[in-house]
């Protein structure tokens, strides 16, 4: 019966991660455990642990070294308070050292319920209080009463830790204040056994390295500095001898092994000469070394410092003191050199067996995430307080805050850097040894494993073990890439060894420069350039060859700061394609040609950073010729063809769009449709009306086929009529898709059925069209339909007829003269043509009525629809001279002449004005002002565009974007205000031309 109880058990204790569950029934039988075996609650909590084994071998021991009433009281707060059970049993799991030391000092099992682990944490004060106390009170020798009491505060730090009710920094945190508590309560039992020493000389001690960081290990030397300063009336040279007995003798009692151990050994290696120097220096001595011997490595050990034991007011002057020097070190020569060094002899120290094993010096280890923050705080911090923290995360966190760390790398290092430390944390906690290597035996590993469970981002269930290694190995990985990336920077160097006095965000030169090239941010310009340039990759050395042309280019522009940004984003999107940086050095024309488009405003950039792979447009000697509407739309209607619903269908034609509208961008920026104004214009026009309406076409054609899908043959014949500058072929960036819908029922159809069809298809393409997505839209908008907003979406031919016979008002006959069939049923579209010729090119001419109407409207507009602040003067649409000015002045024309000129029965501006001059119609200076104008208002229209990445009529507002403009119309730097004055003249010869011709 008691084999058969066994072996059950023997299964449970399997199931909750025992190794030898033989033996964990045999310590469950003795009697301090009596009854533990049959509490699941407990046995669930050992088997949480990171090895259950060794906890229940803990608190077996800890039990049985109770006596009898304590005994009891443990036990009964082990079932009943879940935070105490998870704090024990997982310091008993984790430490078999803080096994050891609870066997030792079993009712130091109380310190997890007392002071150490209130919501407060515990500070140096605290921990100063506790240990006080303890020496005081305790038996024996002094020695070994601090190390009791040091241990029994370490034990309360590591159950916070390991139960996850406290983070890796704050727990690194408290064991540094727990390590200056400890050196001051070692000082002052130094003084007590030396009070002659402690009369002569003023002490302090420095804190180094992890310990000056407030970031120490469990196990770990204390790295420190002393200095001195003698009392009133004490020569120099006796009060530091007798500072150095103080400090000999401190160091000695946290070091030296008694009865009860060491805490841990305290090193003064840091200090000025290291071991050969004098272990204590007056502040005076220190700073002398320092300005004349000290090497790169000791500044950078500085970086650390902090007091943290003995005479307080002289530890902050020594601080004070030395900050200064910290952060002079970069100017030193080959600074960074000097440092990147001595990185590569502490990796080329490590033995050959332990390189793979080795979390601190290896690579991809800590101390790679800590040079290369050092190296980064070294360079930046001379001039940004900010970067001067002792610690590494928070120096990380403030490096990427900054702008000196990129946010992802950031938080790659810091969560590397978490977890390494986690590692190195809970190796040492096994058995309070100093190492750093990981383990290789099995059961080790397996511990290490299951006490990282929280940390390990992956399932650790089947195989702890092998769910460690890759976590490891995914971390090291990542840092060593980040160190090469950030260490060894060479930019950095080049940075270092300018002097004090032109340091602005890396140095005043720098900056000095480049707002000398134009750079309004230097600082953010730096930024980009370090970015772009770090690390020793192919890909950084073809950017160091690139940059310090391509910032000439894009100094050359109106907005060098944009250039530079927008080269980054670029560079970042394709960094790893691998033909995207060899185009750039192999081809200088088509890098001149990206630092243009990338410099000359917001748009370009924008569809470009949408697909960065346009960028092999600019390789192509044929890549910047507008495509012809034929081969837009074959190429639409294909990727339609291949989309399995309307969606995917508008989706794929959007992104031809966004491709071709780069395209035609970059092209327009680079001078690419002529030298001519007008006939630019005219190019960019037809390119931006051929892409949208080979989008439109392919948009019909998605949203027909899935209607068709659905209830099979459309009922109606289906065409879409251009109006406005769309059907003038006169687009702009930033147009809408004015457009009329029509339709034909087909034979034997109601057409009623037919109308609800063809609403539907026409309601699906607008809002596909215009829905949100990172293609740009393409609005299509209606309102010059019969009856606006309130008439129908969609009529057939047949209602339109009807309408405009008996209805029709003359600025509807005006609109018309830009109606052009572009997509749907071409007969269906060529009637409706025939249908609206006799209302917009009338036989009798404009009527007096009509006439005057048409300049009563467009003098309502001119008075009701400019916006409130705009000026008259400048803005390009309905302004004075503007392109409505223009436009009614043609139509006006077309109106009257059509009928009887044939080249008046155009859609597009300038050849009807042209017509117009062949005709005797317009006198040809007269004429010329005109075209002028529109050419002028059309092209600051789109340079606006360009420039600001929106739509705008009036110039901008904001200087740069201003000089972008400018710039873009062939005005050099500083003419901003002759383009200003240039456009007000042009129009203002316009608007005469305009009141003579259009208001008679």
């Amino acid at each position: 019966m008691v084999a058969e109880r066994s072996s059950r058990l023997e299964v449970r204790l399997v199931r909750r991660g025992f190794s030898d569950p033989e033996a964990a029934v045999g310590l469950l039988g003795e009697p301090w455990l009596h009854g533990l075996a049959d509490d699941p609650v407990l046995l669930d909590a050992l088997g949480a642990t990171a090895d259950p084994d060794l906890a229940l071998l803990g608190l077996a021991r800890l039990l049985e070294a109770l006596d009898a009433a304590e005994r009891h009281t443990l036990r009964d707060t082990l079932t009943s308070s879940k935070p105490l059970r998870d704090r024990l049993l997982s310091v008993l799991g984790a430490s078999t050292a803080l096994g050891d030391h609870l066997a030792r000092h079993p009712r130091d099992w109380h310190a997890l319920v007392t002071f150490e682990l209130r919501d407060i944490h515990p500070g140096p004060a605290d921990f100063r209080r506790e240990l006080d106390r303890r020496v005081r009170a305790g038996e024996g020798a002094p020695a070994d009463a601090l190390r009791i009491a040091y241990r029994r505060c370490l034990l309360a730090i590591a159950a916070r830790d390991l139960s996850g009710t406290t983070d890796l920094p704050q727990a690194a945190a408290e064991l540094a204040d727990l390590a200056g508590a400890t050196l001051q309560t070692a000082l002052d039992l130094a003084a007590e056994e030396d009070p002659e020493a402690a009369a002569q000389c003023r002490l302090a001690v420095i804190g180094m390295g992890k310990c000056g960081g407030r970031e120490l290990n469990y196990v770990s030397d204390v790295d420190v500095i002393f200095v001195a300063e003698p009392r009133e009336g004490v020569e120099e040279h006796r009060a530091v001898q007798a500072a150095t007995r103080l400090a000999a003798r401190m160091m000695r009692l946290c070091s030296d092994t008694t009865g009860e151990g060491s805490i841990w050994p305290v090193d003064a290696n840091l200090r000025p000469e290291g071991r050969n120097g004098p272990l204590v220096r007056t502040l005076a001595s220190h700073l002398a070394y320092y300005q004349r011997w000290a090497k790169t490595w000791e500044f950078q050990a500085l970086l650390k410092a902090r007091p943290v034991a003995g005479d307080a007011e002289l530890g902050a002057a020594y601080a004070e003191a030395t900050a200064p020097l910290v952060w002079q070190a970069a100017e030193r020569d080959n600074f960074v050199a000097d440092v990147q060094q001595m990185r590569r002899r502490v990796v080329d120290a490590i033995p050959v067996g332990e390189v793979d094993r080795q979390l601190k010096l290896g690579p991809g280890g800590l101390r790679d995430v800590e040079f290369a923050v050092q190296l980064l705080q070294l360079v930046h911090g001379r001039t940004d307080p900010r970067l001067r923290s002792p610690n590494t995360l928070q120096a990380l966190a403030e490096l990427s805050a900054a702008g000196y760390v990129g946010r992802a790398d950031a938080a790659s290092l810091d969560a590397a850097y978490r977890f390494l430390r986690a590692m190195e944390h809970r190796i040492q906690l096994h058995r309070l040894r100093r190492t750093h290597l990981v383990p290789t035996d099995p059961a080790d590993l397996r511990r290490l494993a299951r006490s990282l469970t929280a940390e390990i981002n992956d399932d650790t269930r089947a195989d702890p073990v092998a769910a460690l290694q890759r976590e490891w190995k995914r971390h090291a990985v990542e840092v060593r890439r980040l160190h090469e990336k950030l260490f060894y920077r060479p930019l950095l160097d080049a940075v270092a060894e300018l002097p004090t006095g032109a340091i602005g965000l890396s140095t005043q030169a720098a900056k000095a420069r480049l707002e000398a090239l134009g750079y309004a941010d230097p600082a953010a310009a730096l930024r980009h350039l370090s970015a772009l340039a770090s690390g020793v990759s192919r890909k950084a050395a073809i950017q160091r060859t690139l940059l310090p042309v391509l910032l000439g280019w894009f100094a050359d522009s109106a907005d060098p700061d944009a250039g530079l940004l927008n080269f980054r984003q670029v560079s970042d999107a394709l960094g790893r394609t691998p033909w995207y940086l060899r185009l750039l050095r192999d081809e200088s024309a088509a890098a001149e040609q990206l630092a243009r488009v990338l410099s000359a405003g917001r748009l370009a950039p924008d569809l470009l950073l949408r697909a960065p792979e346009a960028v092999a447009m600019l390789g192509d000697p044929q890549g910047l010729l507008p495509r012809g509407r034929a081969a837009l739309e074959q190429e639409v209607l294909a990727a339609v063809g291949r989309a399995g619903s309307a969606a995917a269908g508008v989706a794929a034609a959007r992104s031809v769009r966004r491709r071709e509208l780069f395209r035609t961008a970059a092209a327009d920026v680079l001078g690419r449709f002529g030298d001519e104004p007008g006939a630019a214009v005219d190019a960019a026009g037809e390119a931006l009306t051929a892409l949208n309406t080979a989008t439109l076409q392919g948009a019909l054609r998605a949203c027909v086929a899935e209607w068709e899908a659905a209830n099979g043959e459309l009922p109606t014949r289906l065409a879409v009529i251009a109006m406005g500058r769309f059907g003038g072929r006169e687009m702009g960036y930033g147009s809408d898709a004015d457009v009329l819908f029509v339709h034909e029922p087909l034979l034997g159809v109601l057409e009623q059925d037919a109308a609800k069809a063809a609403q539907a298809v026409c309601n699906q393409l607008r809002t596909l069209l215009a829905a949100p997505s990172t293609e740009p839209p393409l609005l299509v908008d209606a309102d010059l339909r019969p009856e606006g907003r309130q008439g129908p979406l969609v009529r057939t031919l047949g209602s339109y007829e009807a309408y405009y016979r008996r209805w029709s008002h003359v600025w509807e006959s005006q609109a018309l003269l830009r109606a052009e069939p572009v997509a749907g049923d071409a007969g269906l579209g060529e009637r409706f043509r025939a249908l609206i010729d006799p209302m917009r090119y009338p036989g009798t001419g404009v009527p007096d009525q009509d006439l005057l109407e048409i300049r009563r409207i467009k003098a309502r507009i001119e008075a009701e629809r400019l916006p409130r602040g705009a000026d008259p003067t400048t803005h390009t649409k309905i302004g004075r001279g503007g392109l409505a000015d223009v436009e009614w002045t043609v139509q006006l024309l077309q109106l009257q002449h059509g009928h009887r000129v044939p080249g008046l029965r155009t859609t597009r501006t300038r050849a009807a004005l042209a017509a117009a001059v062949g005709a005797g119609l317009v006198p040809e200076e007269d004429a010329a002002v005109l075209d002028a104008a529109w050419v002028l208002a059309s092209r600051v229209r789109g340079a606006v565009m360009l420039v600001r990445g929106r739509a705008g009529d009036s110039f901008p507002s904001e200087a740069r974007e201003l000089a972008g403009v400018a710039r873009y119309l062939g005005y050099g730097s500083g003419h901003t205000g002759e383009l200003v004055d240039d456009y007000r003249r042009t129009t203002r010869r316009a608007r005469a031309v305009v009141e003579q011709l259009f208001y008679g």
